[in-house]
């Protein structure tokens, strides 16, 4: 899939602001709490549209929250009604006494659902959250309609706790420095021990089990300047997934959700409609028979 270039990793003043507002409401975005799995749950929502499109739930990575997914949340809140909600231990959610595993927060987010009572929902899971939506697509195919995988983890080329920390700290020179604060203050939130114990999960769930079983359509999306997630693990995963395609977001790192919000909006619309060719004319498909196309793909 050919997406419009973006500015390379676009972070500002204005969206650092956006992203640190909650509780309050900014830009149509409004918070709520309710009882999920005995947890009193935080989420960031948008209005509905008014429209019968299906709703979109963003699910953070392991050191963060829904503060860095509100860039892609406006963008979606034109066209889909969009919830993030802030997994167990991370932002505004009550912390549980351990650090839950992938199966644990999959289980936790099929609750979430039913507490909200959505109808088949597109998940948008980045980095960590991408081998949660996995999880939850693969265990309960029929609450996923389609899902995005956005810089998904762990390659097995680095699952070790020094090889994903390593290949974290060598993107963050590529990554817009004003999304600090937003990583400051959610590291705080969930402390560091949850942070590291997180990490640990995540080296240690062979995410490939899930990904040959999800039978949802699947949009595999990383940033160009992803050193966390390589092209070639791009391509694995994009291989595994029956019903996948894969694209790649120019001038992009890991944090492609919130540096290209507008371009992965119009990604996951793509994914959404009926004919994506309709959606965006430009748009040329990367499908699962063809893998080394899946690894050199350009937005």
């Amino acid at each position: 899939m050919r997406l419009r270039p973006t500015a390379p990793g676009r972070f500002g003043t204005s969206e650092l602001r956006l992203a640190l507002a909650a509780p309050r409401p900014a830009a149509g975005l409004t918070s709520e709490w309710r009882l999920v799995d005995g947890l009193r749950t935080h989420t960031r929502r948008s209005r509905n549209p008014g429209s019968d499109a299906p709703p979109v739930v963003l699910v953070h990575g392991l050191a963060v929250s829904h503060r860095y997914l509100t860039p892609l949340a406006v963008a979606l809140s034109a066209t889909h009604p969009v919830y993030v909600p802030d997994l167990p231990g991370f932002g505004l959610t009550e912390r549980p006494g351990r650090a839950y595993d992938v199966g644990r927060h999959a289980a936790f987010l099929a609750a979430w659902l039913a507490a909200y009572r959505l109808p088949p929902a597109c998940l948008v899971g980045h980095s960590f959250g991408a081998e949660v939506a996995a999880a939850l697509a693969a265990r309960r195919p029929r609450a996923v309609r389609a899902l995005v995988l956005a810089g998904p983890t762990s390659d097995p080329a680095a699952r070790s706790r020094r090889g994903l920390v390593g290949r974290w700290l060598l993107d963050t020179v590529a990554e817009a420095p004003l999304q600090a604060p937003v990583l400051l203050r959610d590291v705080w939130d969930a402390r560091p021990w949850r942070v590291a114990a997180t990490v640990s999960h995540s080296v240690h769930n062979r995410v490939e089990e899930d990904l040959v079983r999800v039978a949802a359509p699947t949009l595999v999306l990383a940033g160009a300047r992803d050193t966390v997630v390589p092209p070639a693990w791009r391509a694995q995963v994009t291989r595994l997934i029956p019903h996948a395609r894969a694209a790649t977001v120019p001038g992009a790192a890991h944090n492609v959700v919130t540096t290209a919000p507008r371009q992965v909006a119009d990604a996951i619309r793509a994914l959404l409609a009926p004919d994506p060719d309709k959606v965006d004319p430009c748009a040329s498909e990367t499908r699962r028979s063809d893998p080394s196309a899946a690894a050199s793909a350009a937005c």
